[in-house]
Protein backbone atom coordinates (compact mmCIF):
# COMPACT_ATOMS: atom_id res chain seq x y z
CA UNK A 1 0.00 0.00 0.00
CA UNK A 2 2.73 2.32 0.78
CA UNK A 3 4.18 2.03 -2.69
CA UNK A 4 1.01 2.36 -4.39
CA UNK A 5 0.16 5.68 -2.41
CA UNK A 6 4.14 7.08 -2.96
CA UNK A 7 3.45 6.28 -6.77
CA UNK A 8 -0.11 7.88 -6.77
CA UNK A 9 1.63 11.20 -4.92
CA UNK A 10 4.17 11.15 -7.77
CA UNK A 11 1.64 10.87 -10.14
CA UNK A 12 -0.08 14.18 -8.66
CA UNK A 13 3.26 16.05 -8.78
CA UNK A 14 3.75 15.34 -12.19
CA UNK A 15 0.85 16.63 -13.25
CA UNK A 16 0.64 19.39 -11.27
CA UNK A 17 4.11 20.40 -12.57
CA UNK A 18 3.18 19.46 -16.43
CA UNK A 19 0.32 21.74 -16.10
CA UNK A 20 2.67 24.76 -14.65
CA UNK A 21 5.36 24.06 -17.13
CA UNK A 22 5.80 20.74 -19.68
CA UNK A 23 9.43 21.58 -20.13
CA UNK A 24 11.37 20.45 -17.00
CA UNK A 25 13.51 17.56 -17.06
CA UNK A 26 12.46 16.64 -12.94
CA UNK A 27 8.84 15.73 -15.30
CA UNK A 28 10.30 12.93 -16.40
CA UNK A 29 12.01 12.13 -12.97
CA UNK A 30 8.82 12.27 -11.86
CA UNK A 31 7.20 10.34 -13.54
CA UNK A 32 10.05 7.22 -14.09
CA UNK A 33 9.80 7.39 -9.92
CA UNK A 34 5.94 6.93 -10.43
CA UNK A 35 6.29 3.80 -12.60
CA UNK A 36 9.19 2.16 -10.79
CA UNK A 37 7.21 2.55 -7.02
CA UNK A 38 3.53 1.13 -8.77
CA UNK A 39 6.01 -1.77 -9.55
CA UNK A 40 7.02 -2.19 -6.66
CA UNK A 41 3.60 -2.14 -5.41
CA UNK A 42 2.75 -4.85 -8.22
CA UNK A 43 5.90 -7.26 -6.72
CA UNK A 44 4.70 -6.94 -3.05
CA UNK A 45 1.22 -8.44 -4.15
CA UNK A 46 3.21 -11.79 -5.02
CA UNK A 47 3.16 -12.51 -1.57
CA UNK A 48 -0.89 -13.06 -1.72
CA UNK A 49 0.12 -15.15 -4.49
CA UNK A 50 -0.11 -19.29 -4.80
CA UNK A 51 2.41 -20.79 -3.65
CA UNK A 52 5.72 -21.39 -6.54
CA UNK A 53 4.73 -17.55 -8.08
CA UNK A 54 7.14 -15.86 -6.04
CA UNK A 55 9.67 -18.13 -6.69
CA UNK A 56 9.35 -17.96 -10.26
CA UNK A 57 9.24 -14.70 -10.27
CA UNK A 58 12.71 -14.28 -8.55
CA UNK A 59 13.95 -16.65 -10.57
CA UNK A 60 12.51 -15.43 -14.10
CA UNK A 61 13.04 -11.26 -13.53
CA UNK A 62 16.92 -11.53 -13.63
CA UNK A 63 16.83 -13.85 -16.75
CA UNK A 64 14.51 -11.90 -18.27
CA UNK A 65 16.30 -9.07 -17.18
CA UNK A 66 19.83 -9.96 -18.55
CA UNK A 67 17.97 -11.26 -21.97
CA UNK A 68 16.50 -7.87 -22.67
CA UNK A 69 20.08 -5.98 -21.54
CA UNK A 70 21.64 -8.47 -24.09
CA UNK A 71 18.94 -7.95 -26.74
CA UNK A 72 19.18 -4.06 -26.73
CA UNK A 73 23.26 -4.44 -26.50
CA UNK A 74 22.77 -6.40 -29.97
CA UNK A 75 20.22 -3.95 -31.84
CA UNK A 76 22.63 -1.37 -30.23
CA UNK A 77 25.55 -2.86 -32.10
CA UNK A 78 23.89 -3.64 -35.16
CA UNK A 79 22.68 -0.04 -35.17
CA UNK A 80 26.09 1.61 -35.00
CA UNK A 81 27.43 -0.76 -37.87
CA UNK A 82 24.54 1.10 -40.21
CA UNK A 83 25.25 4.18 -38.77
CA UNK A 84 28.84 3.68 -40.10
CA UNK A 85 28.39 3.19 -43.20
CA UNK A 86 25.25 5.80 -43.67
CA UNK A 87 26.51 8.51 -42.07
CA UNK A 88 30.38 7.26 -41.51
CA UNK A 89 32.60 6.71 -38.62
CA UNK A 90 34.53 10.06 -39.00
CA UNK A 91 32.34 11.88 -36.14
CA UNK A 92 31.93 10.57 -32.94
CA UNK A 93 28.66 10.96 -32.48
CA UNK A 94 28.02 8.36 -35.07
CA UNK A 95 29.46 5.63 -32.86
CA UNK A 96 27.31 6.54 -29.82
CA UNK A 97 24.79 3.47 -30.47
CA UNK A 98 27.91 1.12 -31.17
CA UNK A 99 29.79 2.23 -27.84
CA UNK A 100 26.77 1.77 -25.79
CA UNK A 101 25.81 -1.81 -27.04
CA UNK A 102 29.69 -2.36 -25.85
CA UNK A 103 29.18 -0.65 -22.70
CA UNK A 104 26.27 -2.81 -22.00
CA UNK A 105 27.65 -5.86 -23.08
CA UNK A 106 31.11 -5.09 -20.77
CA UNK A 107 28.90 -4.48 -17.93
CA UNK A 108 27.04 -7.53 -18.09
CA UNK A 109 30.43 -9.58 -18.36
CA UNK A 110 31.86 -7.76 -15.47
CA UNK A 111 28.53 -8.88 -13.20
CA UNK A 112 28.55 -12.33 -14.50
CA UNK A 113 32.19 -12.58 -14.29
CA UNK A 114 31.98 -11.18 -10.10
CA UNK A 115 29.20 -13.43 -9.33
CA UNK A 116 31.60 -16.88 -10.09
CA UNK A 117 35.22 -15.60 -9.22
CA UNK A 118 35.60 -14.98 -5.42
CA UNK A 119 38.21 -11.61 -5.49
CA UNK A 120 37.18 -8.75 -3.46
CA UNK A 121 38.90 -6.73 -5.79
CA UNK A 122 36.59 -8.12 -8.61
CA UNK A 123 33.46 -7.35 -6.15
CA UNK A 124 34.51 -3.95 -5.24
CA UNK A 125 34.84 -2.87 -9.15
CA UNK A 126 31.64 -4.73 -9.59
CA UNK A 127 29.75 -3.05 -7.44
CA UNK A 128 30.76 0.49 -8.38
CA UNK A 129 30.35 0.11 -12.00
CA UNK A 130 26.60 -1.30 -11.15
CA UNK A 131 24.97 1.29 -9.17
CA UNK A 132 26.35 3.79 -11.45
CA UNK A 133 25.08 1.75 -14.65
CA UNK A 134 21.47 1.65 -13.05
CA UNK A 135 21.69 5.14 -12.34
CA UNK A 136 22.23 5.98 -15.85
CA UNK A 137 19.97 3.31 -17.26
CA UNK A 138 16.82 4.72 -14.81
CA UNK A 139 17.55 7.97 -16.08
CA UNK A 140 17.86 7.38 -19.70
CA UNK A 141 14.10 5.37 -19.67
CA UNK A 142 13.01 8.66 -17.93
CA UNK A 143 14.79 10.52 -20.88
CA UNK A 144 12.70 8.03 -23.61
CA UNK A 145 9.71 8.38 -22.24
CA UNK A 146 8.75 11.75 -21.40
CA UNK A 147 10.24 12.67 -24.45
CA UNK A 148 7.93 10.40 -25.99
CA UNK A 149 4.76 11.76 -24.22
CA UNK A 150 5.87 15.66 -24.56
CA UNK A 151 6.39 15.25 -28.19
CA UNK A 152 2.38 13.70 -28.17
CA UNK A 153 1.06 16.78 -26.07
CA UNK A 154 -1.14 18.96 -28.48
CA UNK A 155 0.15 22.60 -29.01
CA UNK A 156 -2.17 24.39 -26.37
CA UNK A 157 -3.29 27.04 -28.50
CA UNK A 158 -2.60 29.15 -31.92
CA UNK A 159 1.00 30.71 -31.85
CA UNK A 160 2.52 34.10 -33.39
CA UNK A 161 5.23 32.27 -34.74
CA UNK A 162 6.47 29.28 -35.84
CA UNK A 163 10.31 28.72 -35.25
CA UNK A 164 12.46 26.55 -37.36
CA UNK A 165 15.45 25.06 -36.15
CA UNK A 166 18.11 24.39 -38.77
CA UNK A 167 20.27 21.59 -39.54
CA UNK A 168 23.45 20.88 -41.22
CA UNK A 169 23.22 21.42 -45.39
CA UNK A 170 24.47 18.93 -47.91
CA UNK A 171 26.33 20.32 -51.07
CA UNK A 172 26.69 23.93 -50.05
CA UNK A 173 23.65 24.59 -50.12
CA UNK A 174 20.73 21.96 -50.23
CA UNK A 175 18.29 21.16 -47.66
CA UNK A 176 19.08 17.42 -46.51
CA UNK A 177 15.91 15.28 -45.94
CA UNK A 178 16.25 15.95 -41.92
CA UNK A 179 16.04 19.41 -42.32
CA UNK A 180 13.17 18.98 -45.14
CA UNK A 181 11.22 16.93 -42.22
CA UNK A 182 11.45 20.15 -40.05
CA UNK A 183 10.37 22.50 -42.87
CA UNK A 184 7.43 20.28 -43.60
CA UNK A 185 6.44 20.06 -40.03
CA UNK A 186 6.34 23.87 -39.75
CA UNK A 187 4.66 24.12 -43.28
CA UNK A 188 1.73 22.00 -41.96
CA UNK A 189 1.60 23.74 -39.08
CA UNK A 190 0.75 26.84 -40.69
CA UNK A 191 -1.57 25.49 -43.18
CA UNK A 192 -3.43 24.47 -39.71
CA UNK A 193 -3.07 27.69 -38.43
CA UNK A 194 -4.02 29.62 -41.46
CA UNK A 195 -7.37 27.80 -41.76
CA UNK A 196 -8.51 29.11 -38.37
CA UNK A 197 -7.84 32.78 -39.65
CA UNK A 198 -4.72 33.23 -37.46
CA UNK A 199 -1.49 33.07 -39.76
CA UNK A 200 1.73 32.56 -38.12
CA UNK A 201 4.87 34.28 -39.03
CA UNK A 202 7.67 31.58 -39.55
CA UNK A 203 11.32 32.41 -38.11
CA UNK A 204 14.25 30.09 -39.70
CA UNK A 205 17.04 29.68 -37.86
CA UNK A 206 20.55 28.91 -38.64
CA UNK A 207 23.77 30.23 -39.16
CA UNK A 208 26.50 29.52 -42.56
CA UNK A 209 28.61 26.86 -41.55
CA UNK A 210 32.47 26.22 -42.91
CA UNK A 211 31.67 24.06 -45.36
CA UNK A 212 28.20 25.81 -46.49
CA UNK A 213 27.91 28.30 -49.40
CA UNK A 214 25.11 30.06 -47.33
CA UNK A 215 23.36 30.10 -43.92
CA UNK A 216 20.53 27.34 -43.41
CA UNK A 217 18.23 30.16 -42.61
CA UNK A 218 18.86 31.18 -46.23
CA UNK A 219 18.11 27.62 -47.67
CA UNK A 220 15.27 26.92 -45.25
CA UNK A 221 13.77 30.14 -46.56
CA UNK A 222 14.15 29.13 -50.37
CA UNK A 223 12.70 25.91 -49.25
CA UNK A 224 9.73 27.53 -48.13
CA UNK A 225 9.24 29.84 -50.62
CA UNK A 226 8.97 26.96 -53.03
CA UNK A 227 6.21 25.40 -51.33
CA UNK A 228 4.62 28.49 -51.43
CA UNK A 229 4.84 30.03 -48.49
CA UNK A 230 5.21 33.96 -49.11
CA UNK A 231 8.34 35.59 -48.41
CA UNK A 232 7.21 38.34 -46.44
CA UNK A 233 5.67 35.50 -43.82
CA UNK A 234 9.59 34.64 -43.31
CA UNK A 235 11.40 35.85 -40.83
CA UNK A 236 15.32 34.75 -41.05
CA UNK A 237 17.71 34.53 -37.71
CA UNK A 238 21.09 33.64 -39.59
CA UNK A 239 23.79 34.01 -37.01
CA UNK A 240 23.32 31.05 -34.75
CA UNK A 241 25.80 27.60 -34.44
CA UNK A 242 23.72 25.86 -32.49
CA UNK A 243 20.61 24.89 -30.27
CA UNK A 244 20.98 27.65 -27.36
CA UNK A 245 21.85 30.43 -30.19
CA UNK A 246 19.20 29.36 -32.18
CA UNK A 247 16.71 30.18 -29.12
CA UNK A 248 18.50 33.46 -28.48
CA UNK A 249 18.75 34.19 -31.50
CA UNK A 250 15.08 33.80 -32.66
CA UNK A 251 13.83 35.11 -29.81
CA UNK A 252 15.00 38.58 -30.58
CA UNK A 253 14.00 38.42 -33.82
CA UNK A 254 10.78 37.50 -32.48
CA UNK A 255 10.23 40.26 -29.67
CA UNK A 256 11.30 42.94 -31.86
CA UNK A 257 8.02 42.02 -34.10
CA UNK A 258 5.82 41.59 -30.98
CA UNK A 259 6.74 42.06 -27.29
CA UNK A 260 4.04 39.27 -26.24
CA UNK A 261 4.04 36.33 -28.04
CA UNK A 262 3.83 32.81 -28.45
CA UNK A 263 5.30 30.41 -30.54
CA UNK A 264 5.85 27.03 -31.33
CA UNK A 265 9.29 25.49 -31.90
CA UNK A 266 9.84 22.95 -34.89
CA UNK A 267 12.90 20.28 -34.87
CA UNK A 268 13.38 16.20 -35.18
CA UNK A 269 11.47 14.23 -32.80
CA UNK A 270 14.80 12.95 -31.37
CA UNK A 271 15.85 16.34 -30.28
CA UNK A 272 12.33 17.67 -29.31
CA UNK A 273 12.87 17.30 -25.18
CA UNK A 274 16.36 19.01 -25.17
CA UNK A 275 14.95 21.68 -26.97
CA UNK A 276 12.42 22.21 -24.63
CA UNK A 277 14.51 22.16 -21.91
CA UNK A 278 16.54 24.57 -23.64
CA UNK A 279 13.36 26.81 -24.62
CA UNK A 280 12.46 27.59 -21.02
CA UNK A 281 16.50 28.59 -19.71
CA UNK A 282 16.16 31.05 -22.31
CA UNK A 283 12.70 32.34 -21.16
CA UNK A 284 10.75 32.07 -24.57
CA UNK A 285 7.12 30.94 -24.29
CA UNK A 286 6.48 28.39 -26.71
CA UNK A 287 6.29 24.73 -26.79
CA UNK A 288 8.65 22.31 -29.06
CA UNK A 289 6.78 19.69 -31.60
CA UNK A 290 9.04 17.04 -33.62
CA UNK A 291 9.05 16.13 -36.96
CA UNK A 292 10.21 12.14 -38.00
CA UNK A 293 13.30 10.57 -38.31
CA UNK A 294 14.78 7.73 -40.11
CA UNK A 295 14.65 5.19 -38.18
CA UNK A 296 18.41 4.05 -38.38
CA UNK A 297 19.50 7.62 -37.52
CA UNK A 298 17.34 7.76 -34.09
CA UNK A 299 19.01 5.65 -31.29
CA UNK A 300 22.67 7.66 -32.18
CA UNK A 301 20.49 10.62 -32.09
CA UNK A 302 18.68 10.16 -28.70
CA UNK A 303 21.66 9.04 -26.72
CA UNK A 304 23.53 11.94 -27.92
CA UNK A 305 20.18 14.44 -26.68
CA UNK A 306 20.62 12.29 -23.17
CA UNK A 307 24.20 12.97 -22.81
CA UNK A 308 23.49 16.95 -23.73
CA UNK A 309 21.03 16.43 -21.26
CA UNK A 310 23.51 14.87 -18.44
CA UNK A 311 25.98 17.35 -19.21
CA UNK A 312 23.48 20.57 -18.75
CA UNK A 313 23.02 18.80 -15.05
CA UNK A 314 26.86 18.66 -14.21
CA UNK A 315 26.60 19.37 -10.36
CA UNK A 316 23.57 17.21 -9.88
CA UNK A 317 24.74 14.23 -11.68
CA UNK A 318 28.30 14.51 -10.80
CA UNK A 319 27.99 13.99 -7.63
CA UNK A 320 24.95 11.07 -7.76
CA UNK A 321 27.27 9.15 -9.93
CA UNK A 322 30.46 9.91 -7.32
CA UNK A 323 28.11 8.81 -4.34
CA UNK A 324 26.71 5.73 -6.02
CA UNK A 325 30.17 4.72 -7.14
CA UNK A 326 31.21 4.69 -3.53
CA UNK A 327 28.42 3.03 -1.91
CA UNK A 328 28.68 0.08 -5.13
CA UNK A 329 32.37 0.13 -4.21
CA UNK A 330 32.16 -0.67 -0.26
CA UNK A 331 29.03 -3.28 -0.74
CA UNK A 332 31.47 -5.21 -3.20
CA UNK A 333 34.17 -4.57 0.01
CA UNK A 334 31.75 -5.99 2.42
CA UNK A 335 29.98 -8.68 0.41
Amino acid sequence: MIAYALATLLLLLFGRNVRRDRRRFSNAVLLGLAVVFFALGVLGELDRMPPGVLDAVEVLTPFAAVLAAVAVAVCLLANGVVMARQEGSGRPANLLSLGTGLAVLGVLALLWTAARVDSTALHVVAGAVLLPAGYLAFLLLCFLGYAWLYGRLPVRRDVDFVVVLGAGLVDGDRVPPLLAARLDRAFDLCAAQDARGRPPVLVVSGGKGSDEQCSEAAAMARYLTGRGIPADRIRLEDRSRNTAENMEFSAAVMAAERERYRCVVVTNDFHVLRTALITRRAGVPGQVTGAPTAGYYWPSAVLREFVAVLVSYPVTNACALLLLVLLGGAAGWHD
